[in-house]
C-alpha cells in the first residue's frame, strides 16, 4: 500500500513526502488548497456527530497542495547526492563501458578523483561498474583513455522526488514525470 502523500506548496512545487496522518491533519485544518491524483489514497473515518448523526470522513488524495508560503524555496536548495539517487539518475549504466549492471556491481565514481580534490557532487560523479572503476583508478577519464559515454548533470527538483525511489502510485509518478526537464534521463 502506498501510504505517503506528495505535499506541494500552493504553486505546485514539491515540498516533501509526508505520512498519511500528516496529510489528514492538513485536511482537518482546512489547509489543503487543492488535490490531485486519480481517486483518494485513503478514506479515513472518525467519530459520530451528536447533532447530525453523521460520521466524520476525510478523503486523502495522493498529491496535496498546502495553503500558505513554504518556509524554504526548494529551488534554492541543492539536491543532495546519494549513491542510490546517482545510480538511478544514470539508469544503472556504467559511464565508461555503457553496460547496464545490477546495483551490487555499481559504484559512485569520481570523474576527478577524490584524492586529487574531486568533490562528491552531482557534476563530478557518474555511475561505473567495478571493473571500469578499477581500470580508471586514480586518474581522470582523459588520463586513463576512458572517455565518458554520457555527461553528469544536477537533477531538477522534480527528478529528485522520483530519484528517491519510493514506491509511489502511477498517477503521482506521471504527475512528477510530466514536469521533468527535456534533458532528464528519467523520461
Amino acid at each position: 500500500m502506498h501510504s505517503t502523500v506528495l505535499q506541494l506548496d500552493i504553486q505546485g512545487t514539491p515540498q516533501a513526502w509526508i505520512p498519511l496522518e500528516q496529510a489528514a491533519l492538513h485536511y482537518a485544518t482546512d489547509s489543503v488548497a487543492w488535490a490531485e491524483g486519480e481517486g483518494p489514497l485513503a478514506v479515513l473515518r472518525g467519530g459520530w456527530n451528536a447533532v447530525t448523526g453523521r460520521q466524520s470522513r476525510i478523503e486523502v488524495h495522493p498529491i496535496i497542495a498546502v495553503r500558505g508560503h513554504s518556509r524554504v524555496n526548494l529551488f534554492e536548495v541543492p539536491v543532495g547526492v546519494t549513491k542510490h539517487k546517482l545510480l538511478r539518475r544514470d539508469r544503472h549504466t556504467c559511464a565508461y563501458c555503457g553496460e547496464i549492471h545490477d546495483v551490487r556491481d555499481l559504484q559512485a565514481e569520481h570523474i576527478v578523483p577524490a584524492s586529487r580534490g574531486g568533490a562528491y557532487a552531482w557534476m563530478n560523479l557518474v555511475t561505473a561498474c567495478a571493473a571500469c572503476n578499477a581500470r580508471k583508478v586514480n586518474r581522470t577519464p582523459e588520463e586513463a583513455g576512458m572517455p565518458l559515454l554520457y555527461l553528469p548533470y544536477v537533477p531538477s527538483r522534480y527528478e529528485a522526488f522520483l530519484l528517491e525511489g519510493r514506491r509511489i502510485r502511477a498517477d503521482v509518478h506521471e504527475w512528477l514525470a510530466a514536469r521533468l526537464p527535456r534533458h532528464s534521463r528519467l523520461h
